[in-house]
This record gives C-alpha cells, sequence and structure tokens, in this order.
C-alpha cells in the first residue's frame, strides 16, 4: 500500500470537539482499511484569507497533519467524506514519494574538475560536436569572404 499524507484545516474548536473530529477522521481512515503511521498537530493558526466552507466564513484554522497508508482506490472515498465534515474546512490528500538512494560522491567532487569523471564526459561530448576547421583546397588558412 502507497503511503499518503492528509493535510486538514479543522474549524476553530474546543479541545473534546478537536479529540473528536480527529477520531472521526481517523475511524474514517480505519475504515477504509488505512493503517495511520504519524499524526502531527501543527497549531492553531489565522488563514492566509477568509475562507466560506459549509456556509461559515473562517479566519482561523488548527492544522494537522496524517500520515497514512491505504489502497489508491479509497482515496477519492476519503476525500468525500471528509468533504461532508462540516468541521473540516480545508483537506488535501498528498502521496509521499519514496526518497531517493544516492550514492556519496564526496571524494569525486573534491578532485580538481579537469580530473572529474563527469567533467571529462562532458569534454568528449564537445570534442564530438566540434565543426570542421575551413578547408576548401585554397591553399589559404582562413576564409576570403565574410561570414
Amino acid at each position: 500500500m502507497p503511503s499518503y499524507e492528509l493535510s486538514l484545516v479543522l474549524r476553530q474548536l474546543p479541545r473534546p470537539e478537536l479529540i473528536s473530529v480527529l477520531k472521526r477522521t481517523a475511524e474514517a481512515i480505519f475504515n477504509k482499511g488505512g493503517i495511520i503511521r504519524k499524526l502531527e498537530n501543527l497549531g492553531t493558526r489565522p488563514l492566509p484569507h477568509k475562507v466560506s466552507e459549509h456556509g461559515v466564513v473562517h479566519r482561523e484554522g488548527t492544522h494537522f497533519t496524517i500520515m497514512f497508508d491505504t489502497a489508491p482506490t479509497k482515496i477519492l472515498d476519503l476525500k468525500e467524506e471528509f468533504g461532508r465534515d462540516i468541521d473540516i474546512i480545508r483537506k488535501n490528500v498528498y502521496k509521499v514519494e519514496e526518497p531517493v538512494e544516492f550514492k556519496c560522491t564526496l571524494h569525486e567532487e573534491m578532485l580538481p574538475p579537469a580530473y572529474r569523471k563527469d567533467v571529462q564526459e562532458l569534454i568528449d561530448i564537445a570534442k564530438r560536436k566540434q565543426k570542421p576547421k575551413y578547408n576548401y583546397n585554397s591553399g589559404l588558412d582562413y576564409y576570403p569572404f565574410q561570414k
């Protein structure tokens, strides 16, 4: 199952109601066969602009991120369910990409440019693309007409 990140902005609520909203969202993920990996509270902050959701204008919101794993076919169902919840102002689901493994090449990077393998490859490419010099059997080593 791929990993997803759910970014939630909840309307400003007292703590017991906030807990019940988070329980509802967690139960929705569990009911769709998902596994919650991490829940992070980012705090209550003013929104960058007025947001009108479910007929109410909001100026502040409580931000949460939930990392979870679920089947890709269940994401649309979750979005629809979160869209019907009147306590959720904004919801976004992002697929978490696996970090790309890379090999440390610090010892190569510390070499002078002329000795680096990637620089030598660039020099070879440039040599292959060089245009031939002027030689029209004229006996001159330059082109006598304007270019």
